[in-house]
C-alpha cells in the first residue's frame, strides 16, 4: 500500500466541481457502461473526485490537502493515451545584417561578449537568427507542460512551432502524436490555442461569450439544452459564476476583472474538449491569486484527459506545485528538461546548488540562466550539462510505442469518453472520424449573426453617430439647396448637389473600416482551429450591415429628395433611395476589403480618402469623360462615385419634355447676362433671323437630355448604373474573402 500526504485539514469535496466532470454523461442522456475490467486509476483520477475550497468572499482558490490511499496488487501504471513527442525542432529566421567591429579591436558587446566570439542562437556574419536550437521532448495527457525562460528565450516560438503555427518549410524537426506525425486538418480540430492577448467582444457577457463559443464549436446534432448544460458547467469549473452575466467590458465600458477575462479566454478554446491546448502566457499581466486560479484550471482540465502545455515567464512558488513537467530555454537550447522535483539534484550536480532557504526554485534557475548568458561562453556549458543529464538516470523516458496506443485507437478512445465534442464521432472505421467544422455553413451564418447584432446593439452610440452624420449633412445639404429652380444656374447646382452627395455616401462608409480591424485577431484565433469558415463570416458580416444602410439610406434620400425639389415624384424618390443605398452598398463593401489588407487605422483612412478622393476626380463632374485624357480614361471607369452619380443625374435630367434653358436665359452665364432683359430680347430676334427659326422668350432651347450629352453621360441607362454599383459591392465582398482566405494564416514564416 502507498500513501500520498499532502497536508491536512481534508475539506469534503463539492458536488458542483464534481459535476464539471460528468458532463459528458449527462448530455447522453444516462451513465456510461462500467466495464467489467475497470482500469487501475491514477492520480489524475483521484484527483478528480476532490474539490478546492474556495473562498465565496473573495474568489480565491487554494490547493487541496488531501491524503489519498492507494493500495492493491492491481495498482500497476496505465498506459498514456496520447504522447505528444517533439524531437530536433530547428526554426531560423532571416535578420539584418549588423555592423560590427573587428575582434582585434576587444570590442565587447552589451552582452559582455566579444564581437568575434560566437554565441549559440545568433548569426552575427550569416544574417540569420535561430529562435529554435534542436529541441527535444514531449508531453503528456494528464499532465502540465510548462516552458520557462527569459524574454527573447524562444518560449512562444517552442509552442507556435508544437501548435503548426510555423510555415512549411521554416521549422525542421519532426512533431508526432503517438508517434504518427500530426496533419495540419487533424491538429486544428483536436488542439486549441489561447493567445497571450484576451481577445473577446466586449459588450457580450461572460455566458454569452461562452455560449456562443458552443454554438460554433459543439456539433449541431446537440441539443440547445445541451449546449447550455456545457456551458454552465464550463462557468462552473472556471469559476466565474459570480461573473456569468457580467459583460467582458473594455476601455470604455466597465466589465470583468483581468483575471476572469483571462479565464474567459481559455473557455471558449476549452468548450470543446480538445485533446491537446497551448497557451501563451496565460498568467502574464495578472497577480497571484488570480494567475494561480487560471492555472489550476488548467490543471483540471489536464486531470480530465487533455495535454496542455503553456508558456510562462516565472511562476511562483504556488503554481510550480501544479506543473508536472518544465522546459528551461536560453536563446533557443533546452537548458533543462524535466519534473520540477528533480531541479535541486540538477543543479547540485551541475555545481550551483540551490541554497535550502530558496523557495522558489525556478526563480533561481533563471537567475543563474542570465548569469551564465552575460557571462563568456553563454549557457553553451548548461547545455551541454542537460544533455549528459537526459541519459542518466535521472530522467526516466517513457517510450511511446510500448506504452501508447496508436493515434486512430487513442483518438476513438477519446472520442468514446466525450472527448472532441465538436462534432466527433466514435466510429474508429470512418475516414471521417473528426469531421473539419462542428457545423454546417447556415448554422455558421446564423450564430455568426446573431453574435454582431448582439455586440453591436449594446453599443447604439455607434450607430447614432453614423445617423446623425448622415442626417446633418442631409440637412445642410437641404437647406443649401433649397428648392432649386429650372434654370441654366439651376442645373449647375444640381450637378453640384449631386456630386456632393453621392461622394458623401462612400466618405460616411469610413466609418466600417475599425470594425473589422477591432475583431481581425478575434477572427484568426477562431478560424485557426476551425470554429467556422470564412465564407460564412463574410456573408454574414454582409448581411448585418444591410440593416444600417438601408435606414441610412432612407434617413438621407427624405432629408434631401423633396427639400432640394428634384424630379420624379414618387417613382423618382424610389430610385433616389435604391441608387443611394447602392453607394452605401459598395462604399461599406470597398471600405470593408481594404479593412481586411490593411493592418492600421490610420494607415487604412488615409488610403480610404485618398482613393475616394481619386474616385469623385474622375467620377465626370469635375472633367466630362469625353475629356478625360486617353491614359487616364480606365479610372474613370474604375471610379466607384461614376456610376450613382450618373444615375441620379438620368434619374433627374432624363425627361425630354423637362425644359431648362428658355428663351432670353441663354445668355445666363455670359458677360451678355449683365445687359437689359429689353436688350436680350432684341438679340433673340437677330438670331432668329439669321438662323431662320423663331426663337421668343419662352422657347424651350435646352432640355434635360440635352444637358446629360453635355456631361458625356450616354454610355449606360440609370438602371444599368444601378447595377453595376451593386456589383461593384459583390465584387469587393469576394476580394474581402479572398483577403481572408490569403492573410489570416497566423502563421510565422
Amino acid at each position: 500500500m502507498s500513501r500520498f500526504m499532502k497536508g491536512t485539514n481534508i475539506p469534503p469535496a463539492r458536488d458542483d466541481e464534481e459535476d464539471f466532470f460528468d458532463w459528458r454523461q449527462a448530455m447522453e442522456g444516462g451513465e456510461q457502461p462500467v466495464s467489467s475490467a475497470v482500469p487501475s486509476p491514477t492520480l489524475g483520477h483521484l484527483l478528480k473526485c476532490v474539490g478546492d475550497v474556495r473562498k465565496e468572499e473573495t474568489g480565491d482558490e487554494t490547493p487541496v490537502h488531501q491524503v489519498l490511499e492507494m493500495g492493491g496488487a492491481n495498482m500497476e501504471p496505465r498506459s498514456l493515451p496520447f504522447v505528444l513527442s517533439f524531437s530536433n525542432l530547428t526554426y531560423s529566421v532571416k535578420v539584418r545584417r549588423r555592423m560590427a567591429l573587428p575582434a582585434m579591436f576587444g570590442r565587447r558587446n552589451e552582452l559582455g561578449v566579444a564581437a568575434a566570439d560566437h554565441i549559440p542562437g545568433e548569426g552575427t556574419f550569416s544574417g540569420t537568427k535561430t529562435l529554435l536550437n534542436d529541441i527535444s521532448g514531449e508531453a503528456r495527457d494528464g499532465e502540465i507542460l510548462a516552458v520557462l525562460g527569459a524574454s527573447g528565450s524562444g518560449k512562444s516560438t517552442l509552442v507556435d512551432a508544437l501548435a503548426n503555427r510555423i510555415a512549411k518549410g521554416s521549422l525542421k524537426g519532426t512533431v508526432t502524436l503517438n508517434g504518427e506525425t500530426l496533419e495540419s486538418r487533424l491538429l486544428k480540430v483536436i488542439s486549441a490555442y489561447v493567445m497571450q492577448d484576451d481577445l473577446l467582444y466586449p459588450m457580450l457577457t461572460v455566458e454569452e461569450t461562452l455560449m456562443f463559443a458552443a454554438e460554433f464549436r459543439l456539433p449541431r446534432t446537440l441539443s440547445k439544452s445541451k449546449k447550455k448544460a456545457r456551458v454552465q458547467a464550463l462557468i462552473d469549473q472556471l469559476g466565474l459564476r459570480n461573473a456569468a452575466k457580467t459583460v467582458i467590458g473594455d476601455e470604455g465600458h466597465r466589465g470583468v476583472s483581468g483575471g476572469e477575462r483571462r479565464r474567459v479566454s481559455i473557455g471558449i478554446d476549452i468548450i470543446h474538449d480538445p485533446i491537446i491546448l497551448f497557451l501563451d502566457e496565460p498568467t502574464s499581466g495578472l497577480d497571484s491569486t488570480s494567475a494561480f486560479m487560471v492555472v489550476k484550471v488548467l490543471q483540471r482540465i489536464a486531470q480530465s484527459g487533455s495535454i496542455v502545455i503553456m508558456t510562462v515567464h516565472q511562476p511562483s512558488y504556488r503554481i510550480l506545485g501544479l506543473l508536472d513537467r518544465l522546459i528551461f530555454l536560453s536563446r533557443g537550447q533546452t537548458v533543462y528538461s524535466g519534473p520540477p522535483m528533480n531541479l535541486p539534484l540538477f543543479f547540485a550536480e551541475f555545481g550551483h546548488p540551490i541554497p535550502p532557504d530558496n523557495e522558489n526554485r525556478t526563480e533561481f534557475a533563471l537567475d543563474l540562466i542570465r548569469e551564465l548568458e552575460g557571462s563568456r561562453g553563454g549557457t553553451m556549458s548548461l547545455v551541454e550539462f542537460n544533455k549528459q543529464w537526459q541519459t542518466t538516470k535521472h530522467n526516466r523516458t517513457y517510450e511511446a510505442g510500448a506504452n501508447s496506443l496508436s493515434l486512430k485507437e487513442a483518438i476513438s478512445a477519446s472520442i468514446s469518453k466525450g472527448k472532441l465534442v465538436s462534432g466527433a464521432t466514435n466510429d474508429a472505421t470512418s475516414t471521417s472520424m473528426v469531421p473539419t467544422f462542428a457545423n454546417n455553413f447556415w448554422v455558421e451564418m446564423a450564430v455568426l449573426s446573431k453574435r454582431s447584432i448582439t455586440n453591436s446593439r449594446r453599443m447604439p452610440e455607434l450607430f447614432g453617430i453614423r445617423l446623425g452624420a448622415v442626417l446633418i449633412t442631409g440637412f445642410i445639404l437641404a437647406t443649401i439647396y433649397w428648392q432649386l429652380d429650372n434654370s441654366p444656374k439651376g442645373v449647375q447646382e444640381r450637378l453640384g448637389f449631386f456630386a456632393f452627395a453621392m461622394s458623401t455616401t462612400f466618405y460616411t462608409c469610413a466609418d466600417a473600416l475599425p470594425v473589422f480591424l477591432q475583431e481581425r485577431y478575434i477572427f484568426m484565433r477562431e478560424t485557426a482551429y476551425n470554429a467556422y469558415r470564412r465564407s460564412s463570416y463574410v456573408l454574414s458580416h454582409a448581411l448585418t450591415s444591410l440593416p444600417a444602410l438601408i435606414f441610412l439610406s432612407f434617413a438621407f434620400a427624405a432629408t434631401t429628395f423633396f427639400a432640394v425639389g428634384l424630379d420624379g415624384g414618387v417613382s423618382g424618390f424610389l430610385f433616389y433611395f435604391l441608387i443611394i443605398f447602392a453607394s452605401f452598398w459598395a462604399g461599406n463593401s470597398f471600405v470593408t476589403f481594404l479593412s481586411g489588407v490593411v493592418p492600421h487605422v490610420m494607415l487604412g483612412y488615409t488610403i480610404v480618402v485618398a482613393i475616394l478622393a481619386y474616385f469623385l476626380l474622375f467620377s465626370g463632374f469635375f472633367i466630362n469623360r469625353d475629356r478625360i485624357p486617353s491614359y487616364w480614361i480606365w479610372f474613370h471607369y474604375l471610379s466607384l462615385v461614376k456610376y450613382p452619380y450618373e444615375a441620379v443625374l438620368q434619374n433627374e435630367f432624363d425627361n425630354p419634355a423637362r425644359c431648362f434653358v428658355r428663351g432670353v436665359q441663354i445668355f445666363d452665364n455670359t458677360p451678355l447676362g449683365a445687359v437689359s432683359n429689353e436688350m436680350k430680347l432684341n438679340l433673340l430676334k437677330s438670331l432668329s433671323s439669321t438662323l431662320g427659326m423663331e426663337i421668343t422668350s419662352s422657347t424651350c432651347v435646352t432640355t434635360g437630355v440635352d444637358t446629360l450629352k453635355q456631361q458625356g453621360i450616354t454610355d449606360l441607362t440609370k438602371w444599368n448604373c444601378l447595377w453595376v454599383t451593386v456589383a461593384w459591392g459583390f465584387f469587393f465582398r469576394i476580394l474581402f474573402y479572398f483577403a481572408l482566405l490569403l492573410g489570416s494564416k497566423n502563421k510565422r514564416r
